[in-house]
């Protein structure tokens, strides 16, 4: 075992005085040692309750003969980053937590690490240390929050966050009181959780058991449900199992764990932010990943459901129609079979004991909302190495769209020019200087984009950005233009009322001018000047490369 190396032998007496003094009886010496990575902090609602979880897998592991030692991550609340210069912290803090588990699971030689995530960049941060560590690993998230309710009119209605967000554009517009602001705003977020809808934490942990790295249910089962205790018990037994077959992250995220994660991301019509993560992933598994492999996938697979922010059903209305494992059903004559799962053989196994959908939440595969899937990825003269749009949030009358272009160089600038008026019908709104490197850290665009819908605009004007979308953003929203303004990307060189020709079913993403007269604007354009210059923001755009590549740091 590799625990060897800091308990077997009489050179390693003073280790395992350290250890005896930890509570670590003699006959525990001869047991494998899992690390617990937990995620939990204060101010996460997310991430609140993971003390429990944690107990619950420490309880598994010591009842499948194992000896547990938690330790923690960090985690970056996206909500209350939103809008701030704390987003730029959080796509950032996904690295960091790769490198601290990392650290930790070396230093102390673990024989198996079980994950506790929740929100959205800790479970990509989480995900990438396990290929990179390549121990024999397994997630169970504290997962998703329950929708709140409001009485409207008589009739009572669900809400999550970015029905607060939106409520926000409306108040802005003049359609809603501060009274009923503060209604929704109560009643948004009843408890522990990671947010209710289809955003990215979310999206995150169902593709986590797509991927094969989570148990069944992982992705949605309710925090509050006693069966998210059990199945983080059973999460603790199975880092044994896996110890003992020796089944390794990188046996179970191949080139088909990615096709299958991201062919349920469509079908489930995911948060936009997958496309980063799960190409993060891949890059520390070792995997050549394409953007334009996603389209493949994309343009053969059905969109199955319609989850808030692109319906009105949320994640625990997925998990009574049977979950993930139900959507795989569906998917079962498109989905690599022969994937391994932590489960205990390979998807097949778990499609074969998985419920029928319900017709309803999941729809059948021959009646789906829309024959291709919720991801799209854009190429063009304003995107030569793409974009993401998330298409099954987009309304018909945008998903063809050209316009005059509105430039905003922060996210700041755009969220005053909407409240102020500048944005009309028809635009395409730019927001450049957000990207990887020039944010940095490529901040989410809820905001904006929940202003424009709240102000009943998203149906009329679209958003390209470099920086990214938040899950819960509904809309014609693109994000993640590379290369990035910061890089000298052709969206560096756009004028006010340029023509943006925006053709998702084709994929294309344009702007009106020939090569040369972009070449020629770049050109003239004066040195990039980093917006912070001092701390980890700093480090971090010295290093990060591209969004394309997942905006992983250079090699």
């Amino acid at each position: 075992m590799r625990s060897d190396s800091v308990k077997t032998g009489a050179e390693r007496a003073p280790h395992r005085a350290l250890l005896r003094s930890l509570g670590v009886s003699p006959s525990d010496f001869k047991k494998p040692f899992i690390g617990i990575v937990n995620s939990f902090t204060d101010v996460v609602p997310g991430h609140q309750h993971l003390r429990e979880i944690a107990e619950a897998v420490k309880s598994g592991v010591r009842t499948a003969g194992g000896v547990p030692f938690e330790f923690n991550t960090i985690a970056v609340c996206d909500g209350l980053a939103m809008n701030h210069t704390g987003m730029k912290y959080s796509l950032a803090s996904r690295e960091l937590i790769a490198d601290t588990v990392e650290i930790m699971a070396q230093a102390h030689a673990f024989d198996g690490l079980v994950f506790i995530p929740n929100c959205d960049k800790v479970i990509p941060g989480m995900l990438m240390a396990a290929v990179r560590l390549n121990i024999p690993a397994v997630f169970v998230s504290g997962g998703p929050m329950l929708a709140g309710h409001i009485n409207d009119d008589g009739e009572v209605k669900k809400v999550d966050l970015s029905s607060v967000f939106e409520a926000v554009g409306k108040f802005v517009k003049g359609d809603m009181t501060e009274a009923k602001l503060e209604e929704i705003e109560a009643a948004a977020c009843p408890g522990c959780g990671s947010c209710s809808g289809l955003f990215t934490a979310n999206t995150m942990n169902c593709l986590t058991e797509a991927m094969g790295m989570g148990l069944p249910g992982n992705g949605t089962i309710p925090a509050v449900d006693r069966r998210r205790h059990q199945l983080a018990h059973k999460a603790g037994e199975t880092i044994l199992r896996l110890v003992g077959e020796d089944l390794r992250p990188r046996e179970i995220i191949t080139q088909k764990a990615i096709d299958n994660a991201f062919l349920v991301d469509v079908a489930l019509g995911g948060s936009s932010n997958s496309v980063l993560h799960l190409t993060a992933i891949a890059h520390e598994a070792g995997i050549e990943y394409p953007l334009s492999r996603i389209n493949e996938i994309s343009d053969r697979t059905p969109c199955l459901c319609r989850i808030r922010p692109a319906g009105e059903h949320h994640i625990e209305d997925l998990d009574l129609a049977g979950g993930i494992p139900a959507v795989m059903r569906e998917l079962r004559d498109l989905l690599k079979l022969d994937a391994r799962s932590v489960y205990g053989g390979i998807i097949a196994d778990v499609i074969k004991e998985a419920p029928r959908g319900d017709g309803d939440v999941i729809r059948p595969i021959d009646n789906p909302h829309t024959r291709t899937g919720g991801i799209a990825i854009l190429f063009g003269n304003l995107a030569p190495e793409g974009a993401v749009v998330k298409r099954s949030a987009v309304a018909p009358e945008m998903m063809v769209h050209s316009g005059p272009a509105r430039i905003f160089n922060s996210e700041e600038e755009a969220t005053e020019g909407i409240k102020s008026g500048k944005v009309k019908s028809g635009d395409v709104v730019i927001i450049r200087y957000e990207g990887p490197r020039g944010g940095p850290g490529m901040r989410e665009m809820l905001t904006p984009t929940s202003l424009l819908a709240g102000m009943g605009l998203d149906k009329a004007v679209a958003l390209v950005t470099d920086g990214r979308f938040s899950g819960a953003t509904r809309g014609a929203a693109i994000g993640h233009a590379a290369p990035e303004a910061a890089l000298r990307g052709p969206i560096a060189a756009l004028h006010e009322n340029d023509i943006i020709d925006i053709d998702i079913p084709n994929h294309r993403l344009d702007v009106r001018l020939t090569g040369d007269e972009i070449d020629s604007r770049l050109n003239r354009l004066p040195a990039f000047e980093p917006k912070i210059k001092t701390g980890y923001l700093k480090r971090y755009a010295q290093h990060v490369t591209s969004a394309s590549r997942g905006a992983v740091f250079a090699d």
